[in-house]
């Protein structure tokens, strides 16, 4: 069983920058895959950045460039570095990660809110 919880975000002002963390209270080892997801009010929730065990990396196209998503199996945490923040970044992120044996996991989310 693997329980995460994201912390880190908060307000910043449009260019600034943020670090999110999602914690593990289990071995992040054993989720295969790790993705961070947002959702804005009155959108559908969309996947930001994901990172496989091996450390195979995608990225939204509305990031690239400005966002780095990392994960350090020894410390059980997966990260997501944003920086150049823009209003339309504004949202609830979440962490997600699956098993091996294809179990989701979410986290409760974390609020990010960008002012112009």
């Amino acid at each position: 069983q693997v329980q995460l919880v994201e912390s880190g975000g908060g307000l910043v002002q449009t260019g600034g920058s943020l670090r999110l963390s999602c914690a593990a209270s289990g071995v992040i080892g054993s989720l295969n895959v790790m993705v961070w997801y947002r959702q804005a009010p009155g959108k559908q929730r969309e996947g930001v950045a994901g990172i496989t065990s091996n450390g195979k990396i995608n990225y939204a196209d509305s990031v690239k460039g400005r966002f780095t998503i990392s994960r350090d199996n020894g410390k059980n945490t997966m990260y997501l570095q944003m920086n150049s923040l823009k209003p339309e970044d504004t949202a609830v992120y979440y962490c997600s990660g699956v098993s091996w044996e294809g179990i989701d996991y979410w986290g409760q989310g974390t609020q990010v809110t960008v002012s112009s």
